[in-house]
């Protein structure tokens, strides 16, 4: 219901701990509930929920966490379980996120003042608090979440409404008196429900008594109805078309760097995980590669260039002059480097099962997600069909993959030809030249054409199908950027207001350099997002007050930004800012 109170942004902890893996801190900073899972002597479990007024769970060291047990807690399953038997797990949930962060340990259970006090609230310390050594912490994706639409609105109850104790658990003695050991029949609970009067003077004596409880403990007094506004439901934006679902964050190891002209690499990556599996996409689509620069979390997107199904993931990086990340990569990342990936993403790719005639035109590092289409359809035994590919380079040293594309002709001449043009000897492709390039394929009208590079080319390419009569549902493509860092950002901290269907959901102060994402989601805000890179579009969001700088090039079309909206993932406040994320 109500967004939580803005966190700390996630400190760096020092250590090799499992905490230290990607986005666990910034997960359990933005975290105000969880589930903590114990087991007692006989095999038996129990499952109870723990939340805060910020984070649920606060980290002390790269292996250890801290809950504190405040007295409103009127069940101590977990801490008689403890006793008996320290293994326990945990669930936590952010608002408005589809992911979910898992932990396994060992936990104790600690009265140390010093502790305690840390964690008081409103000058009143918890009366104990679980010590957790964390074996395993991982954040996954959860499809269950993302489909139960648990922050949409609509599907909520009151908030303002205290749960009815009472009357749930007569309700369930009721049902199931046969099953409680010398439990009081049935019929005199119903008997003792139907008097009138009885029920509801159960139900105030029970909420009076809970919110007692809560008002003790420091928390501020809960008002039924009154607190609607304040206590809104987050939306669920529809995921983008990922092909499918994966964990948000992968931690990889980079096991070879492969140059493949002066100015593109290859990096090939494997899953570290504690689970590895392969690397699940459909060919076309991107990975969003998030590396710490310099002290500062960079995050760019690279189609994927090898076959999907593979343990071994390859994205293909060509340096930009300007470009942080691509300069970093290419400088300083070796074998044995570790990053974090994110995706797939994108709505660029080969479906499944791929047409008979597969027409491919690219230019520049705009063939590496060809490369993945290449190589996923001829390592189809049957029913692979032709791919004819138009490719344009800078120069024959420039040319992306040039050996390999060469023996895969040469190995499968029915099923691929390669035409390549060469800017600095046969000059720019041109529509004129794409046209005269098509009409000697002998194409059938059912074949589907991918394009990927620079918008003008791109629009010279989609100029010439149009005119050649070639269906719109026909045409798939992507404008092939390259974004070099923004450096107008504002120097001074800037605050931003984030609002959902004319209500406020939270304000939070952004830090130069930082993105208006970047500050929202270390706040608990509920902002949507995927790629990160500005590739996608699912952070757009209307800009009501202010200014904002984004990185260009990036997917907002023309008409976009004259209604309004921004990007968060790419966008930097110049001014005091006003967001709006109801869904478009």
């Amino acid at each position: 219901g109500r967004p939580p109170a803005p966190a700390e942004p996630a400190a760096e902890i020092a250590g090799d701990g499992p905490l230290c893996r990607p986005g666990v801190a910034e997960f359990l900073a933005a975290a105000p509930f969880l589930a903590l899972s114990t087991w007692d002597s006989s095999g038996g479990s129990d499952t109870s929920p723990r939340g805060d007024r910020q984070a649920a769970a606060r980290i002390l060291d790269s292996r250890t966490l801290v809950i504190p047990d405040r007295k409103g807690n009127k069940r101590a399953d977990t801490l008689h379980n403890l006793l008996r038997d320290d293994r326990l797990s945990i669930a936590a949930l952010v608002p408005g996120r589809s992911g979910v962060l898992r932990v396994r340990g060992h936990g104790a259970i600690t009265d140390d003042p010093a502790l305690l006090e840390t964690m008081a609230l409103r000058g009143m310390p918890p009366h104990l608090a679980l010590l957790i050594d964390v074996e395993h912490a991982e954040v996954t994706g959860n499809d269950a979440v993302a489909r139960s639409r648990l922050w949409t609105p609509g599907t909520h109850v009151d908030r303002g409404t205290v749960p009815d104790l009472m009357a749930l658990a007569g309700e369930h003695l009721a049902a199931n008196s046969s099953n409680a050991d010398g439990g009081p029949p049935g019929f005199l609970l119903k008997v003792v429900g139907a008097i009138p009067g009885v029920t509801r003077l159960l139900r105030l004596v029970m909420n009076r008594a809970y919110r007692s409880g809560l008002r003790k403990e420091g928390y501020e007094d809960i008002e039924p109805g009154a607190g609607r506004r304040r206590r809104r439901g987050f939306p669920h934006r529809r995921p983008a078309d990922d092909g499918g679902t994966g964990d948000p964050l992968r931690e990889v190891r980079i096991a070879e760097v492969r140059r493949e002209t002066p100015s593109a690499l290859t990096l090939v990556l494997e899953d570290i995980g504690r689970n590895p599996g392969p690397f699940d996409f459909r060919p076309g689509q991107f990975f969003t590669l998030v590396a710490d620069i310099e002290g500062h979390t960079v995050r760019r997107a690279y189609s994927a260039s090898s076959a999907p199904g593979s343990s071994r993931l390859e994205v293909t990086v060509k340096h930009v002059e300007g470009g942080r990340f691509s300069t970093h990569v290419h400088r300083n990342l070796r074998a044995g480097d570790r990053l974090v990936v994110r995706g797939p993403s994108g709505s660029f790719y080969a479906e499944p099962q791929p047409p008979d005639e597969m027409v491919l035109v690219a230019a520049g590092s705009g063939v590496t997600p060809m490369m993945s289409m290449i190589r996923t359809r001829l390592a189809l035994r049957t029913g692979g069909g032709r791919i004819a590919l138009l490719y344009s380079s800078r120069s024959a040293e420039e040319t992306i993959f040039a050996d390999e594309l060469t023996r895969l002709t040469k190995e499968n001449p029915d099923r691929l030809s390669v035409t390549h043009v060469l800017t600095s000897r046969d000059g720019r492709l041109d529509a004129d030249g794409v046209r005269q390039w098509l009409k000697g394929q002998s194409l059938a009208g059912d074949a589907h054409y991918y394009l990927c590079g620079p918008g003008p080319l791109m629009d010279a390419v989609q100029g010439v199908l149009t005119g050649l009569g070639v269906p719109d549902d026909l045409v798939h493509h992507e404008r092939y950027t390259s974004a070099a860092d923004t450096g107008t950002a504002a120097t001074v901290p800037q605050e931003m207001t984030v609002e959902e269907d004319g209500h406020t959901v939270g304000t939070v102060v952004v830090e130069p350099g930082q993105t208006l994402l970047d500050a929202g989601l270390a706040a608990g805000l509920p902002m949507p997002y995927s790629c990160t890179v500005g590739n996608c579009g699912e952070c757009m969001v209307r800009l009501h007050s202010g200014e904002v700088t984004q990185n260009e090039p990036n997917c907002l079309t023309p008409q976009q930004r004259a209604d309004g909206y921004v990007l968060t993932c790419v966008g930097c406040p110049l001014t005091k800012v006003t967001l709006d994320i109801t869904d478009p």
